[in-house]
């Protein structure tokens, strides 16, 4: 079985990918926080960044792509194919309200028909192999069989399902009879997403669905870098790994940014999932939201790092 690493905006990019990569390795492949190519074809400032070749060297990236144009998505599957990508993934699970309202995203699902014609346009044409990442439906898992006969007439490389309904969002819980459908009667390769942040829960999505070709994993891994290793019959992330992870990211981040301060706001994200492997994270949750001066952060870490004991799983409430 495969690891997917999930894409989490404004945390997983290359400069957390490279630290990753290089501490835990084993996550077969990662993928970017989509890119949204237009009729303008240029990719912003911040999308060459994500797909920069230099910035991403050795790791086995996959760009995603969110757009309802046929065009435009070949446009941009040219341009990562001159870049030397394999493999595009084609974003059909975004909820935000500002995607689905422009057909984006799960909002292309509640237009079967739309959504058959432009998978017939881009597999026709694709200069590089499509994999796709999808819920259940837009507003009903009722919805997903007819999902799935479109789905069944394209070589999809793996096709992603996160069982849950686009209004459900990421709080409500899993719908997994709709995958089982899946499981059921989709012929291609096949991928289960969400709620994945224990080994335990891995496991048990495994046991139920043994020839499954992988797992994503988007908190989980955050939550607990060393998980795909823990998964592999290998050992939880130790003090010192984490450690390194930390300061590598931080200092990578201090660099990018030319400010420790934004360095700092950047590392507040990533500790909403990493404390969760601390004993004290609830007092260093609080603490750190507090802090805004470099110096106040560094010590405030230090202190975790020194004396807070490492839970043996995620204690995750996000």
């Amino acid at each position: 079985m495969e690891y997917f690493f999930a894409p989490l905006e404004g945390i997983t990019g290359p400069d957390y990918r490279r630290v990753h990569h290089r501490i835990f390795p084993g996550v077969d492949r990662y993928y970017t926080p989509f890119l949204s190519p237009n009729q303008n074809h240029v990719f912003s400032r911040r999308e060459l960044r994500q797909v920069d070749p230099a910035l991403n060297e050795g790791i086995p990236l996959v760009p995603q792509l969110l757009t309802r144009s046929s065009g435009d998505f070949l446009w941009a599957a040219g341009e990562l194919a001159a870049m030397g990508y394999r493999e595009v993934n084609l974003n059909l699970g975004c909820p935000s309200g500002t995607v689905t309202a422009k057909g984006k995203g799960a909002g292309l699902l509640a237009r079967p028909e739309e959504l058959d014609r432009f998978l017939e346009e881009i597999f026709s044409r694709s200069p590089l192999s499509i994999s796709i990442k999808t819920r259940v439906g837009f507003s009903s898992p009722e919805e997903f069989p007819r999902l799935l006969e479109i789905f069944s007439q394209y070589p999809i490389a793996c096709l992603t399902v996160h069982p849950r309904v686009r209004e459900d969002h990421y709080r409500r819980p899993l719908r997994p009879e709709a995958f089982d459908l899946a499981w059921d009667v989709y012929p291609g390769p096949l991928c289960f997403n969400g709620d994945l942040t224990t080994v335990s829960l891995c496991q048990g999505v495994k046991a139920r669905y043994p020839r499954l070709s992988a797992l994503m994993l988007g908190r989980g891994l955050l939550g607990d870098p060393a998980l795909v290793r823990r998964l592999r019959g290998g050992p939880p992330a130790r003090r010192e790994e984490l450690r390194s992870l930390h300061d590598q990211l931080y200092e990578g981040y201090c660099a990018s940014f030319q400010s420790r301060r934004n360095a700092v706001y950047h590392m507040k994200e990533l500790w909403r999932y990493l404390a969760c492997l601390f004993e004290d994270r609830d007092r260093f949750l609080r603490k750190l939201r507090k802090a805004a001066d470099p110096a106040e952060y560094e010590s405030l870490v230090g202190r975790l790092f020194a004396a807070s004991p490492l839970l043996p799983d995620l204690a995750a409430d996000w």
